[in-house]
């Protein structure tokens, strides 16, 4: 079997269209977070430009400038980005492990990890549905600030 991209280099060294291929399109960065002195906070509310059921940014090319909490992805913060899900295929090959079987590189589509309930098109709920007073309801989990959570 011929060794596929991400065995074959770190994730520093891939390329554009090879960094943007490894996202499984869970929709899982995309989930409103809070960082405060101790910890982040992650809710089932998406962002305003997530399409939950497709678990895809809506504007993905003007997200960080109508985004000001969008975060980019990279080699250099994936290890202190704590509140990334373990299944998320750039977590896991920064820990050294292999990507997922249901990820689409290797299933070939988004079927099984929609069919496993990977994605957040199951759950999130839009942030234009939740007021402030009642976010506290739709928490999903609470990591520790290692590092930098921005």
């Amino acid at each position: 079997m011929r060794e596929r991209f991400w065995e074959r280099y770190s994730l520093s060294e891939l390329t554009a269209s090879e960094w943007e291929a490894l996202c499984d399109g869970c929709g899982q960065c995309c989930l409103v977070r809070r960082a405060d002195d101790n910890e982040v906070t992650v809710y089932g509310v998406a962002c305003e430009l997530l399409d939950i059921k497709q678990s895809r940014c809506s504007d993905y090319k003007n997200r960080f400038a109508r985004v000001p909490y969008c975060r980019q992805l990279t080699p250099e913060n994936i290890p202190r980005y704590d509140w990334l899900p373990d299944s998320c295929a750039y977590r896991r090959l920064a820990m050294g492990v292999a990507l997922a079987d249901w990820h689409p590189l290797i299933a070939g589509s988004q079927q099984q990890m929609i069919a496993l309930g990977v994605t957040v098109s199951s759950y999130a709920v839009p942030m234009k549905e939740v007021p402030e007073y009642r976010m506290h309801q739709h928490v999903i989990a609470r990591w520790p600030i290692a590092y930098d959570a921005d």
